[in-house]
């Protein structure tokens, strides 16, 4: 069996609420990925991991009896970023030294989440 490997990182966004943002990041876990919101309010999103989210139990570890809830969290993060800013996370994984397996793009803006991915292959216009 391959084992994944896999990246992702965002570009930062300026957040309405650096306290909330931080809140609602503390009780999701996002497996080995780092976050952070910084002075400027700031908050990006790094790490050798796919950008999965679970919530958190007391004890800080992932719920994985209530599945990924990835949609979820970015709707709830979209209320809290600022006028034209954007976040946009972007992962990239692969096995080995074969093609890529997995690519996910999210862009949360002011309200609104975005998503696209691998998949789907269908013909092309002539």
């Amino acid at each position: 069996m391959a084992t994944l490997q896999a990246a992702t990182t965002s570009t930062g966004a300026i957040v309405s609420d650096a306290q909330a943002v931080r809140q609602l990041c503390e009780n999701h876990c996002f497996g080995t990925l780092n976050w952070e919101v910084d002075e400027d309010r700031e908050l990006i999103i790094w790490g050798y991991d796919d950008f999965e989210v679970y919530e958190a139990h007391e004890d800080g570890l992932p719920n994985y009896d209530g599945g990924i809830v990835t949609h979820e969290f970015l709707r709830q993060l979209a209320g809290y970023i600022d006028g034209d800013e954007e976040l946009d996370i972007q992962t990239a994984g692969y096995t080995k030294c074969r093609f890529p397996v997995l690519a996910n793009r999210y862009v949360v803006r002011d309200g609104e989440v975005l998503y696209a991915n691998l998949s789907g292959l269908g013909p092309i216009d002539e």
